[in-house]
């Protein structure tokens, strides 16, 4: 390892405590910054908050680099299988410093149709079987019989058109965002602390209390503006708690309309959801997108009739103008952003491209146990 550097890193959501957590094992100085009033988000069933905390919370967590090629380039298809192995390994390091909760599955994923809307299926289908550098690369759709389908998940309703989405995987964000916290060696977390602006070599709180470092990592989102030109997309989800219902998998129901994914829990819960919506509204879920997202689920998984509501929730994405992520470096300065949809898609390759670009490439030792 080179000279121990002195970082600051501006945001504590995924790509704010991925790297405090790897820049730390490595051996740096690591200060993090963050509006929040503390690592953990608000408790379930807690309605708005007046601060607002990491969109890494909200997300289902899903881990879908050919799932993704329906409405996204294959560049991000390609991050996207690059970070699912870094994934795997950060989760299997984290789990050897001490961290029991379960961080990540991986048992593929399922696109599933009702007979009325094959024809949008194919046509989303001929899209992810459309660039042969990646079908030639990784695993591509495979259609089930009613047999096959019924093996793999017998809660399916019967009936449904469906494709195994093979080797993609999901991680469990709310776990994962505290093991980082909790298992980043020295690190120094600075909660309830607001950036008012991120410079090369120095962080500047909202205070107007400025503080020096060898490198200034700015990870904010949308606390990222006016240097970049980020605007919020906002997403909800529904958490629905089952007990006895049957799910191992992601699945997503494809539909002219929506494409709406219901997401399988520890502790018998379900996160669902698939509002997309241009607004920066951090208003509680709206009564169309709640009788939607529910009634879709219920078509696909019959069991969910008796599930309970336990907990609903909005979130901005950070999103820029092209809805592609971003690196920007210069001496002292790094900026990530404008991960959009993808935050946890996309985390572990870009941290890893951004820290190849300081000159701060993590070793293989660092992600691994």
């Amino acid at each position: 390892m080179g000279a121990r550097l002195k970082i600051g890193i501006a945001g504590a959501g995924v790509l704010g405590r991925l790297l405090a957590w790897q820049l730390a094992r490595a051996g740096h100085a690591v200060t993090v910054f963050d509006p929040a009033t503390g690592p953990g988000a608000p408790a379930t069933g807690h309605i708005g908050t007046p601060v607002p905390y990491a969109a890494g919370f909200t997300a289902a967590g899903m881990l879908s680099p050919l799932a993704e090629l329906d409405n996204a380039g294959p560049d991000i298809a390609r991050l996207g299988w690059r970070s699912l192995v870094l994934w795997r390994q950060t989760a299997d390091a984290l789990q050897a410093q001490g961290c029991a909760a379960p961080l990540f599955a991986q048992h593929g994923s399922l696109m599933l149709a009702h007979g009325p809307d094959l024809g949008a299926a194919r046509r989303v289908l001929a899209r992810l079987t459309a660039v042969p550098a990646l079908t030639t690369a990784w695993p591509t759709p495979q259609a089930l019989d009613r047999a096959s389908l019924a093996a793999l998940e017998p809660a399916i309703a019967p009936g449904l058109h469906a494709w195994l989405l093979p080797d993609e995987a999901q991680v469990m964000p709310r776990e994962m965002l505290h093991a980082l916290a909790q298992h980043a060696p020295g690190v120094w977390w600075c909660w309830d602390e607001p950036v008012g602006d991120v410079a090369p070599g120095r962080i500047v709180l909202a205070s107007g209390e400025a503080e020096a470092f060898d490198l200034a990592i700015d990870v904010r989102g949308q606390g990222a503006r006016p240097a970049l030109p980020v605007r919020g997309v906002r997403g909800e989800v529904i958490w629905l708690h089952a007990p006895g219902a049957s799910l191992q998998r992601p699945l997503r129901l494809l539909h002219p309309r929506h494409r709406v994914y219901v997401v399988p829990r520890p502790g018998d819960l379900f996160v669902v959801g698939a509002s997309e919506i241009e607004s920066e509204d951090r208003s509680p879920v709206s009564l169309r997108s709640a009788v939607e997202l529910m009634a879709a689920a219920h078509s696909v998984l019959p069991e969910l009739a008796e599930a309970r509501i336990v907990h609903m929730e909005s979130n901005l994405r950070p999103a820029l103008p092209d809805n592609e992520p971003r690196i920007d470096h210069e001496p002292g300065l790094l900026r990530i952003n404008g991960l959009f949809r993808h935050g946890w898609l996309l985390a572990p390759a870009l941290a890893q491209d951004a820290m190849a670009r300081a000159g701060l490439a993590i070793s293989e030792d660092t992600c691994h146990a």
